[in-house]
């Protein structure tokens, strides 16, 4: 097993993470969110993992990631591609949601961020 090649941008409050698993059973790191956000799966299979339990998907599907449950992402296909997707700021508060998900070379300064990091 290894971990998925990835590729992050961020483009005004978007920000999405591309992961390509080159073999079945590559699987990214169990992790939390405090968001809601969208996995787009765009070839491939993968099995999502979320709080011990598992559902199988197959490209093209979108798939639903809820707000604190912990989940990992599996391909069961060679050469899977999938797209995490999510807003970086709450629409209600303006604060950022997770300012850890901001890939470095992104100037908070610009998209408004400052004051909250």
């Amino acid at each position: 097993m290894a971990y998925p090649e990835t590729k992050m941008t961020c483009v005004k409050n978007l920000w999405t993470r591309q992961m390509y698993f080159a073999k079945a059973g590559d699987a990214n790191e169990g992790h939390v969110h405090n968001y809601d956000h969208t996995t787009l799966l765009a070839y491939g299979s993968v099995r999502v993992h979320v709080n011990g339990q598992t559902t199988d998907f197959k490209a093209p599907q979108m798939i639903y990631i809820q707000a604190g449950k912990s989940h990992f992402i599996e391909a069961l296909e060679d050469g899977t591609v999938a797209y995490c997707v999510h807003a970086l700021r709450n629409k209600d508060t303006e604060d950022i949601i997770d300012s850890s998900q901001i890939p470095m070379g992104v100037n908070a300064l610009e998209m408004g961020l400052a004051k909250a990091l």
